[in-house]
């Protein structure tokens, strides 16, 4: 763990140095911080975090809007902490790219087991196989890469949207339900997170699918959950 690099967005120097402390303890040792949204960008092109801890409200832009900057060249998993508890803003706050969503105040402890569940998602994603890919049509999922194509052409996935799709295609034919989907990618209870899974299978489904609202790969079983299949097979 301590390996891993974590960049603290927040314009609020006692959070950031709560987080450090409680990141630290638990022996993590490579962390950075920043308090603005435009640091937080140039941060991240220097630093490549392994994971981001990021504050909604700042200065300068939002959080959401500097999701939107890193996810442009970074899939890195993205912790929201806001102190909005809205579920309209949390649902923003996935539909943007981020990973996760805690309200303020929030539990050092909390954080810290959540930063820990997004690394070993991170890792499950990037797990080596015999072949080292997943081929089903004209979709690839390259483990080496940690990145999806279609006919060869780049898929940007985030790293939660990746590990979604990994899951489902290592089960390629078979329903993944809803519950068994978030515990295994989040690492926590999948009860009650229906509209966290529909969000990310929707934004999924736009990005490979030839026409999202009929399709052909990531398809629902309705009562029972996902699954993905190879069209060519039908």
């Amino acid at each position: 763990m301590k390996h891993h690099q974590i960049l603290l967005v927040d314009d609020e120097a006692d959070i950031l140095n709560l987080l450090q402390k409680a990141l630290e303890l638990d022996g993590f040792e490579n962390i950075q911080q920043a308090e603005s949204g435009h640091a937080a960008v140039v941060s991240c092109k220097d630093f490549s975090p392994d994971i981001i801890i990021l504050d909604v409200m700042l200065p300068d832009i939002d959080g959401y809007e500097v999701c939107k900057q890193i996810r442009q060249f970074s899939h890195c998993p993205i912790l929201f902490l806001s102190s909005k508890n809205d579920e309209v803003d949390k649902i923003l706050g996935l539909a943007v790219g981020g990973d996760d969503y805690v309200t303020k105040p929030f539990s050092p402890k909390e954080i810290v087991y959540r930063v820990k569940a997004q690394l070993r998602r991170l890792e499950y994603i990037q797990k080596p196989t015999q072949n080292n890919f997943i081929k089903i049509g004209v979709l690839t999922l390259d483990f080496d890469g940690g990145v999806a194509t279609k006919i060869g052409i780049p898929i940007e996935l985030t790293a939660r949207e990746f590990g979604i799709l990994l899951l489902l295609a290592e089960n390629v034919g078979r329903v993944i339900s809803k519950e068994r989907l978030y515990e295994t990618v989040w690492g926590e209870d999948g009860i009650g997170y229906d509209n966290t899974i529909m969000v990310h299978i929707r934004h999924i489904r736009e990005k490979i699918e030839d026409n999202p609202a009929s399709p052909a790969y990531l398809v629902t079983v309705k009562g029972l959950g996902y699954k993905v299949v190879n069209p060519h097979d039908k």
